[in-house]
């Protein structure tokens, strides 16, 4: 009989919080948490527990954990290894039941960490505790109703509007991918909205908070970073109910001899080749990328389209050798790209100049200006918005034409069009910035690279497939290795 889901609502919504060892020193572990905390607009109310007392950004500070009154839902610990504890016993004693430990020095510190991990397992179990980390980067949750860091890490994410719900969610084995996650969200502006940083995790696994994180309205998609599972049975069991509800893409580490040994030494993995981990991803229904690179690109991907698209894909391009490329990474990514309608083949044919190209890809030719592009959409979602699931553009930006009126009037179309639309520009682009956030705001994706544009679709493609079999409960079962016992 499997134990019942925590309840980890006091980890990403507490309605109070105090922070065991807080400060003012930005480059102290207590001043970073306390700093992020504010940077996030928490609106709760918050104990800073410091020795000294005194005001610490702007909150009135304890002494003690004993002197917080009353008793907090989330007690963050970011004291010395040797003294946590002590603190967590004060914490229970104070009748504080949830608590976040950041700093290492347990089960990854040798035989002095493996007794101090021993110690706080029991404590947790005698005093009926959950606790997440040790040695983890913690959590943030910037749900608009309830922005909420409890981190040291550099910076907070974008987050989502109030009401949206494409919030991505990145549940990570590695602080440092979090921390990148986030810069890369940042500079993408990717819809970003939880991160949490596992660690040693000696309650709360990836599938709890991934059991957690899919359950919320404003979380469209949760991606993963995993190098163990201790439960295999429960991660799949958790993973398929989220499944049938929004996507799971997971990147993970140790599919080689070599990375396998790394991430022994990083988490207790077990290696794994790449078929076992293929097999267990298919059947826990996870879109399974193999880089980080691809996991932004999904991110990406499922940032806009967060229940996926079909399979069925028309590329529309001004240059013959990028529609190429995007073509064959079309068809690598398993994607059908399916001949024209007659009777837009007809109006194509009819309006666009001999030397073009009326196929799936259509090449519009180097030289095509608003009018040509334009016209070509507008037959798209006119004779095609039956027949394809999705339209891929390509726009290079020869000298001899003005990309403005090009964008203005793509963008224009793309607010009202049937079809979902990716777009991918490329060469020398002066106004790239504009550009992009024309397109972006019209609610279409924007790609530097075409290969990269049809790798997204292709991971869109995907999920419906694999949510398709997670809902009718016919995703094959698979023996997936055990991490070892540390």
């Amino acid at each position: 009989m499997p134990a019942p889901a925590r309840d980890l609502t006091p980890f990403f919504a507490p309605d109070s919080i105090a922070i065991v060892g807080a400060g003012e020193r930005a480059t102290s572990s207590g001043g970073a948490v306390m700093q992020m905390l504010r940077q996030a607009g928490y609106g709760g109310r918050v104990v800073p527990v410091n020795p000294k007392g005194g005001t610490i950004f702007g909150y009135e500070s304890v002494t003690s954990i004993a002197g917080i009154d009353p008793a907090v839902d989330l007690a963050v610990i970011v004291i010395r290894p040797d003294a946590i504890l002590e603190a967590v016993g004060q914490a229970a004693d104070r009748g504080i039941r949830n608590l976040l430990i950041l700093p290492g020095g347990f089960a990854e510190a040798g035989p002095a960490g493996m007794a101090r991990n021993d110690a706080l397992l029991k404590l947790a179990a005698e005093r009926g505790l959950t606790i997440a980390g040790p040695n983890c980067a913690g959590i943030v949750h910037l749900d608009p109703a309830r922005r909420f860091a409890a981190t040291f890490l550099r910076d907070l994410p974008p987050g989502t509007t109030a009401g949206a719900t494409n919030g991505l969610a990145f549940i990570s084995q590695s602080g440092a991918l979090a921390e990148e996650f986030i810069d890369k969200a940042n500079a993408r502006e990717l819809p970003l909205t939880s991160v949490v940083s596992v660690g040693n995790a000696v309650h709360l696994g990836v599938e709890d908070y991934l059991g957690w994180l899919g359950e919320r309205p404003e979380i469209g998609a949760a991606l993963l970073y995993v190098e163990s599972i201790d439960d295999h049975e429960r991660f799949r069991e958790v993973a398929r109910k989220v499944v049938a509800r929004k996507p799971v893409i997971a990147l993970f580490g140790g599919r080689t001899e070599i990375g396998g040994q790394a991430a022994n030494a990083h988490t207790g993995a077990v290696a794994n080749d790449d078929a076992a981990i293929d097999a267990f991803c298919t059947s826990c229904g996870i879109v399974r990328v193999k880089t980080l690179r691809r996991l932004l690109v999904a991110a990406k991907a499922f940032g806009r389209f967060p229940q996926g698209l079909g399979s069925r894909a028309l590329i529309l391009s001004n240059s013959g050798g990028p529609g190429v490329l995007c073509a064959d990474q079309a068809a690598l990514e398993g994607l059908d790209l399916a001949a024209l309608p007659h009777a837009m083949a007809d109006v194509l044919r009819q309006q666009l100049p001999a030397e073009a190209s009326v196929a799936n890809p259509i090449d519009l030719l180097a030289d095509a200006r608003e009018d040509r592009f334009g016209l070509a959409f507008e037959a798209a979602m006119t004779h095609a918005a039956q027949t394809y699931d999705m339209l891929l553009m390509i726009h290079v930006v020869p000298f001899m034409v003005d990309a403005q009126p090009v964008i203005a009037r793509l963008a224009e179309l793309a607010t009202t069009a049937p079809v979902p639309v990716m777009h991918s520009m490329m060469g020398t682009l002066p106004g790239r910035a504009e550009w992009f956030a024309t397109m972006e705001r019209a609610g279409v994706p924007m790609f530097n690279d075409v290969e990269e544009m049809a790798e997204a679709a292709g991971l869109l493609a995907r999920y419906p497939i694999l949510r398709t079999a997670a809902k009718s409960e016919r995703l094959p079962p698979v023996t997936f290795k055990d991490r070892k016992t540390p």
